[in-house]
């Protein structure tokens, strides 16, 4: 049955792209037949070349061997990023041992929301997913390359690196993970420790000795948001080598692994990423992503990256494919574990091994290791120098972490959408106590996370009800992740309050143990229905049925106008600069990108 449910989810996404996925098609073949470097005139390939060594120019120049790209997101702020300083080296070292070259054709920027959550800053992070997708295009757009190496990691990297990689879509691609930082305090005493100090029960410098205790050295964080999650993605769509995602920075493996990529591009160089990436491969992505209980954030991000692809998904696929997905794995938020446990346990050739068994998997897509998803039921392992492959564990090494099919946590991948008067949204049910699924309480309007915290600090919010953030969506302020709320908000379901959160922003891969309605669409800006909640309006939000309701006469709703948006002030961080894109940003449910919908 699972198999059959997947196929004609699948089938059905497959014929609601065929005009869009033809013309995409079409494009990257005449791109393909059109974009030779042979063809270019002398002094174009002359810039191309005065960089490089004298030794490399007299072998490059005749043309006749390959070239390929590299784009990073490095830089020495961001932890995740860090280690992929020397893998452009590294990379160009492996290519000229098989008489291929590479260059590095550019950098995109990476910001971390964990370091402007709350603050200004944050109000880029969403439309950081285009500049980055436009900044590959840019590296790209000198047409010297016979495909790419794309070096980054985090929330919205990877996905704007696959949108900008899917415009050129006529070069093969590889992309290559940085790992995890090694496991620091467990996300569980961190969590605590930052409700102690939201109640005024720890210092400040106890909260930052925490913090820096979890988020320590080198590597993603190890909690499984919207970074990782775009690393398990990125396998199930067949894009990393096997299993490659968790392997630590800066340890004698993870620098084997780069070099064997090197090597597979110059010697097998996988399809074209634009034939390779087919709705088949989206559906295994967004398989993966229930499977494991990963970040809602994916609910727009693959939106975007499908539709770069030609590919039509919506939240309803979100659903269906959450319907028939076990939930297999416990990962922090979902469950208590770090992404380093979860690799212990068995980690995602597990997974695909058993998704594949269920038959939740579309075993005959292309990856870059050829056709079929059953390489990345193996492991990697260090054989002298040499990446050799085995296969991954058959049985979990700890099923409070990580289960099969046959025995999951959930019957389904925990994800619902909820729809109303209030709009469509998304709801990340795997990580709320069953019991808090259902709440009916009164509408607290707020004007920012600001607002909530100063309210909450005044005592105000001792109380049932739910919490309304409206105009947090793209076109009103760029969409910020809204992870302030999640310690008062859990402090106060902890003292008894039936509280939640339903808000046209991002809570993302952090959602956590408070019922939370997110992305609501459309958007306040766009009419929405958020825009019409007063306080006081007693609002249902039931998990189980998939309702957001405002419990208002039908004609009373009606007639009610949005309210005002709330001023905001439109400068500071360089938010001036992105006035552009809000104007731009498609709906959420849409992927909210500013190319058009």
């Amino acid at each position: 049955m699972p198999k059959k449910a997947l196929e004609d989810i699948t089938k059905g996404i497959i014929e609601r792209s065929r005009e869009t996925r033809e013309a995409y098609l079409e494009r990257t073949s005449k791109a393909q037949r059109k974009i030779q470097r042979e063809d270019l005139g002398c002094a174009n390939l002359a810039h191309t070349y005065a960089g490089l060594p004298e030794h490399i120019k007299a072998k490059i120049k005749t043309n006749d061997k390959p070239n390929f790209a590299i784009i990073s997101a490095y830089n020495d702020m961001l932890s995740a990023h860090k280690p992929l300083k020397d893998y452009p080296d590294w990379i160009k070292e492996t290519l000229l041992q098989h008489e291929a070259f590479g260059q590095m054709a550019g950098g995109v920027p990476a910001m971390c929301d964990g370091i402007t959550q709350g603050y200004s800053g944050m109000e880029l992070s969403l439309f950081s997913r285009d500049v980055i997708a436009m900044s590959t295009a840019i590296a790209l757009s000198h047409n010297v390359f016979d495909g790419a190496f794309y070096l980054g990691v985090c929330d919205k990297i990877v996905p704007g690196l696959l949108i900008g990689a899917l415009s050129f879509g006529h070069l093969p691609a590889i992309f290559v993970p940085a790992g995890p930082m090694a496991s620091g305090l467990a996300n569980a005493q961190k969590s605590k420790v930052r409700e102690l100090f939201a109640q005024g029960k720890v210092s400040r410098q106890e909260l930052l000795e925490s913090e820096m205790k979890s988020y320590h050295s080198d590597g993603t964080c190890t909690f499984y948001g919207t970074a990782n999650s775009n690393q398990m993605m990125v396998e199930l769509m067949g894009l990393h080598l096997p299993n490659s995602a968790f392997i630590h920075p800066h340890t004698p493996l993870r620098k084997a692994l780069v070099h064997k990529a090197a090597t597979l591009m110059a010697t097998q160089t996988p399809k074209p990423i634009g034939e390779m990436i087919t709705e088949k491969n989206i559906v295994n992505a967004i398989v993966g992503l229930m499977a494991t209980g990963g970040s809602t954030n994916h609910t727009i991000h693959l939106i975007a990256i499908a539709k770069a692809a030609g590919i039509v998904i919506n939240w309803d696929d979100f659903a269906a494919i959450s319907k028939i997905t076990p939930l297999l794995a416990k990962i922090y938020p979902n469950g208590q574990a770090d992404v380093n446990q979860f690799e212990a346990a068995g980690g995602l050739a597990f997974v695909v091994r058993e998704l594949l068994n269920a038959g939740l998997l579309h075993e005959d897509c292309h990856t870059i290791m050829g056709q079929g998803l059953k390489p990345y039921t193996q492991n990697p392992y260090l054989d002298g120098e040499k990446v050799v492959y085995k296969e991954g564990a058959k049985a979990s090494h700890n099923t409070d972490i990580l289960r099969g099919a046959a025995e999951p946590f959930l019957p389904n991948g925990g994800l619902e959408i909820l729809k109303g008067n209030v709009g469509r949204a998304v709801m990340k049910v795997s990580a709320v106590d069953a019991k808090h699924h259902t709440i009916k309480a009164p509408a607290l309007i707020f004007e920012s996370q600001q607002d909530f915290i100063d309210r909450f600090n005044r005592q105000e919010l001792q109380k049932d009800f739910i919490a309304i953030l409206p105009y947090q969506g793209p076109r009103a302020n760029g969409m910020p992740e809204l992870h302030k709320l999640t310690p008062i908000l859990g402090t106060l379901q902890d003292q008894g309050f039936k509280v939640a959160l339903v808000t046209d922003g991002r809570m993302s891969g952090a959602s956590g143990k408070v019922p939370a309605a997110i992305q609501v669409s459309p958007e306040a800006l766009l009419g929405g229905g958020i825009a019409k909640i007063q306080d006081g309006d007693i609002l249902l939000l039931d998990a189980k049925e998939g309702i957001l309701q405002v419990l208002v006469e039908d004609q009373e709703w009606k007639e009610r106008l949005p309210s005002v948006p709330f001023l905001r002030d439109p400068f500071g961080s360089g938010r001036e600069l992105f006035a552009g894109m809000r104007l731009l940003a498609g709906s959420t449910e849409t992927g909210a990108v500013i190319f058009g919908e």
